[in-house]
Parts: C-alpha cells; sequence; structure tokens
C-alpha cells in the first residue's frame, strides 16, 4: 500500500492537516506536500483544506471510501498469510446515547478481550447518524427498513410499552382506555409524538403535546420516573424500573408499534470487514433469543 494512501486516509479521518501531522508525527507543510502530491499524480483534488479544517471533494470521498476497504482487506490477508487469522483493525461505532451507554458499553471489554487487535470507538448521538458521512463503520439503530445501501442485522425487537408512576397514577383520573389518554399528561421527546400504538383493535394514532417539551429521550424517562405523566418508553430502557415499581404499565394490552426494531446497520459491500461483522454478531449473541432486559423481569 502506498505510503501516501496511507497518510490521506488519516488525514481524513483526523479532520485537518494539523491533527493527522500530530498523530503521524509530522509536520503540517510535510503532510501537506504530500496531499498535494497524491493529488498531482491522480490527476484530482481530494481534499478542500486550511490548517483547520479538511473536506473531501466528492472524488476524495470516493477514493477514501474505496482505500479503507483496500486497508482493512489487506489487513485480514496479511493476519491469514502470516497464520495468525487474527481480526484487526479500526471499528468506529455509533449508538442513541442511552441505549449505547446501556447495553452497548457494558459489552465492549469483553469483545476486545476476545479480539484485542480491533480498535474501537464508540461515538453516542440521538441525532440520526449518515454511516458513510460520518465515516462510521457500524450503527446501532432503533428503526425501520434502512436504505438500500446498507444492511440492517437484526438485534432485538424494539418493545415499547405505556407506563408512568404509581404516584402519577394514583391521583390521575382513571385509564381504562386509549382515549383516555387525551385526560392525561403525555411525556415525549421532540419529534416522538404522535405515538402509534397497536391493540386488540388495530393501530391507533395518539396525539398531543408533551406536558414538558425537551430534546433529550432521556430526560423524559425521568420525567416519568418522577410522576409527571404517561411516556411511551422502550423496554430495554425502564426494565429495572419496572422491576423495582418505579414505573407501572399502563393499558397492557397496547404497545408501540411493532415495526421497529433493533438492528446493527453498517455499508453494502462484497467483503464485509471481519471487525464489522465480528461485533454485529457478538450483540446479536447477547441479545438473542430474549434480550437481558427482557429476561431480567
Amino acid at each position: 500500500m502506498d505510503q501516501d494512501y496511507a497518510l490521506f486516509v488519516r488525514v481524513v479521518e483526523s479532520g485537518s492537516i494539523s491533527a493527522a501531522a500530530r498523530a503521524l508525527r509530522l509536520s503540517p507543510a510535510m503532510v501537506s506536500k504530500r496531499l498535494a502530491r497524491l493529488e498531482a499524480r491522480l490527476g484530482t483534488r481530494l481534499a478542500h483544506r486550511t490548517t483547520r479544517r479538511l473536506v473531501t471533494t466528492e472524488a476524495g470521498q470516493r477514493f477514501y471510501d474505496d482505500l479503507v476497504r483496500i486497508l482493512a482487506a489487506a489487513s485480514e490477508a496479511e493476519a491469514r498469510i502470516a497464520g495468525h487469522g487474527v481480526p484487526a483493525g479500526r471499528l468506529r461505532v455509533t449508538a442513541p446515547t442511552s441505549f449505547g451507554r446501556m447495553h452497548v458499553a457494558p459489552h465492549i471489554k469483553p469483545f476486545l478481550d476476545r479480539h484485542p487487535r480491533i480498535a474501537l470507538e464508540l461515538d453516542l448521538s440521538d441525532g440520526f447518524t449518515d454511516l458513510i458521512g460520518g465515516r462510521f463503520d457500524l450503527a446501532i439503530r432503533i428503526g425501520g427498513a434502512v436504505e438500500g445501501n446498507l444492511v440492517a442485522h437484526r438485534l432485538a425487537a424494539n418493545r415499547r410499552i405505556l407506563c408512568a408512576a404509581p404516584g402519577y397514577l394514583a391521583e390521575a383520573e382513571a385509564l381504562m382506555t386509549l382515549p383516555d389518554l387525551a385526560r392525561h399528561h403525555l411525556l415525549a421527546a421532540e419529534n416522538q409524538l404522535p405515538w402509534r400504538i397497536e391493540g386488540p383493535d388495530g393501530l391507533t394514532v395518539i396525539d398531543g403535546e408533551s406536558v414538558v417539551r425537551t430534546n433529550s429521550s432521556e430526560v423524559v424517562r425521568e420525567l416519568a420516573i418522577s410522576g409527571m405523566g404517561i411516556a411511551l418508553r422502550s423496554t430495554w430502557d425502564i426494565a429495572e424500573e419496572l422491576r423495582r415499581g418505579k414505573l407501572v404499565r399502563v393499558l397492557p394490552t397496547h404497545e408501540g408499534a411493532t415495526d421497529v426494531s433493533i438492528q446493527a446497520v453498517y455499508p453494502r459491500a462484497e467483503l464485509t470487514p471481519a471487525p464489522v461483522r465480528l461485533f454485529a454478531e457478538w450483540l446479536g449473541s447477547i441479545f438473542a433469543p430474549v434480550p437481558p432486559w427482557e429476561d431480567a423481569r
């Protein structure tokens, strides 16, 4: 592999020439010179850059994506030819904040104990993450169908139930049917309403406004525990609170729409890098056939 190719990959992943120079222990001038030399050899501009920021051109992004796949394949080939068969390489993972903290982070150490040559990075965000644009290898998503250029490895069902604190229910009006929700305080983060609820009579859409406005799903969880109202929460998020009685289920014959699942999503390719495949399989083995949060109940 041409050393300038590896340098270009490091520059793109670092986000700037100066950051790449520090990582490579080179001067920014030397990194810039080698990048310019590579562009001259290829006959195209790969990136718009300053010493503080770098943005790939369309051609540069395609070249970067190709190089990452080539480097991953080369790393695996070297391991096989050397007789090691040890998966190695970088693995950049993104996940929703709460789910990543509660159900991904605790399983990283045993995974890396098995695969010590994999360098794993975990980014937590509640926003929709563009794998290609964000240069992530794998995303944990809670959703439905994915784009055609991605592969979705189903990890577990995402059961969502209506719940509230016992104190709230003791003081609020009786709740017997879905229409009764109109008389109650609802709790949801931005863009989480309306709710799509499935029950004996099929699918019902419940609209309204959250009694407290917030952009944080974790805040909604805490508001429900404190007795502010009724929330639609995933069982992976509130299993412990249900077990302890801090939250109780309401309208138990109804759940959130079942067309949403927990998935490991990664770019479609002829050869999926071993770290990506192994991490998806690792989480799948932990969450199946019954996820630990369901089993704990």
